[in-house]
C-alpha cells in the first residue's frame, strides 16, 4: 500500500482545493439527504472523482508520460460543468427560495429602474446577435488562455491561473448556495417572449437553446422559472471573465486584447441578453477581487513552486 503522504505530496494547488469542495459537496448531500433526490448518486460521483484525481496526481508524479500530464492539466475543464450540473440537483432543494426581489431592488436603488428594459430600447437584431455569440465564448475563455501560456512554455504561470481560475468557480459555487437567484430573463421579463422580443439574426436562438440546455431549461417545460438553475448570483460570467482579463495582462499572454474586448463585451452582454441584474456584475467583481486577494495566499501555502509567481511576467 503507497504511503498515504507519498499521494498527497503529488497534489498541486489546485488538486486540494478541488478534493476540498468535494468533500464538502458531499458532506452537504449527506446533511440534506431528505432534500436532495440525487444524494447517493452526487456523493458517489463526488467520491469517485476525488479517486480518479489521486489517481491522475499520483501517476503524473511517479511515472510521468505526456497523457497523465495532460489529463492533470485539464481535467479542471469537465469538473467545472459536472459540479455545475450538481449544484442544479441541489440550490433548490436545500434553500428553497430566491433572492430576486432584492437583487431588483438593488438595481432600482442604483438607477432608479430596471437596467434590462433600459437596454430594451437599443436592441436591434444584430447587436443581439453579437452579442450571444461573444456571451457563448465564455468557458472557452480559461481554455485559451491556457493553451496559450502552455504554448509560450509558461508553466508555473499556467499553474498559478488554473488554480486561481478553479479557485474563482468554487467561490461563484459557493456565492449560488448562499445568494440563489434565477435573473431578470424570468422575473422582469417574459421567458418565452425572450426571441420574440429580442430576435438575432442566425445563430442566436441556437445558442440560446444551448445555454436554456445546459442551465436544465428541457424543450416545452411548462415552468422554466421553477427548473432553471439558481446561478446568477454572483455573476459568474463576469468574475471569471475578469479574472482571465487579469491573468491575460499579468501573464503577457497574446491574446490578452481579445480577452479584453471580448471580455467587455461579454460582460455588458450579461445584462443585456437579461441574463444577469447588474446587482449580480457588482458581486462579480467583489468575488474577482476575493479570488486574487486570499487566492495569492492560499496558492502560496499550498503550492511547493520555488518560483515566485507574483513577479513572473
Amino acid at each position: 500500500m503507497k504511503n498515504p503522504a507519498k499521494i498527497f505530496s503529488s497534489f498541486n494547488a489546485a488538486d486540494t482545493v478541488v478534493i476540498v469542495f468535494l468533500l464538502s459537496l458531499t458532506v452537504l448531500n449527506l446533511l440534506f439527504y431528505n432534500s436532495v433526490k440525487e444524494w447517493q448518486i452526487n456523493s458517489a460521483f463526488n467520491l469517485t472523482l476525488i479517486a480518479l484525481i489521486l489517481i491522475t496526481a499520483s501517476q503524473d508524479k511517479n511515472n510521468p508520460s505526456w497523457i497523465w500530464e495532460q489529463i492533470h492539466l485539464w481535467y479542471l475543464v469537465p469538473f467545472v460543468f459536472i459540479v455545475f450540473k450538481e449544484l442544479h440537483t441541489m440550490i433548490d432543494p436545500i434553500r428553497g427560495m430566491t433572492y430576486d426581489e432584492t437583487l431588483i431592488q438593488i438595481d432600482r436603488f442604483l438607477f432608479g429602474t430596471d437596467p434590462t428594459k433600459v437596454l430594451y430600447k437599443i436592441s436591434n437584431p444584430l447587436l443581439t446577435e453579437i452579442l450571444q455569440i461573444v456571451y457563448g465564448t465564455f468557458f472557452f475563455l480559461p481554455v485559451i488562455l491556457g493553451v496559450d501560456l502552455k504554448l509560450q512554455k509558461k508553466r508555473y504561470e499556467f499553474d498559478y491561473s488554473a488554480f486561481i481560475i478553479v479557485f474563482g468557480f468554487i467561490l461563484s459555487f459557493i456565492g449560488y448556495i448562499l445568494v440563489p437567484a434565477v435573473g431578470p430573463r424570468f422575473t422582469l421579463h417574459n421567458f418565452g417572449m425572450n426571441n420574440i422580443e429580442m430576435p438575432g439574426l442566425a445563430v442566436t436562438d441556437f445558442l440560446r437553446s444551448i445555454v436554456n440546455g445546459a442551465e436544465g431549461i428541457t424543450r416545452g417545460v411548462s415552468n422554466p422559472a421553477a427548473v432553471v438553475q439558481r446561478d446568477c448570483f454572483p455573476s459568474g460570467h463576469t468574475q471569471m471573465t475578469l479574472l482571465v482579463i487579469f491573468l491575460s495582462v499579468k501573464f503577457k499572454s497574446r491574446a490578452r486584447w481579445f480577452f479584453i474586448i471580448n471580455g467587455t463585451l461579454l460582460i455588458f452582454a450579461t445584462v443585456y441578453l437579461r441574463y444577469h441584474y447588474v446587482a449580480d456584475l457588482i458581486g462579480g467583481m467583489i468575488f474577482m477581487i476575493l479570488t486574487l486577494t486570499t487566492g495569492k495566499y492560499l496558492y502560496r501555502f499550498l503550492s511547493r513552486n520555488n518560483k515566485d509567481i507574483f513577479t513572473a511576467s
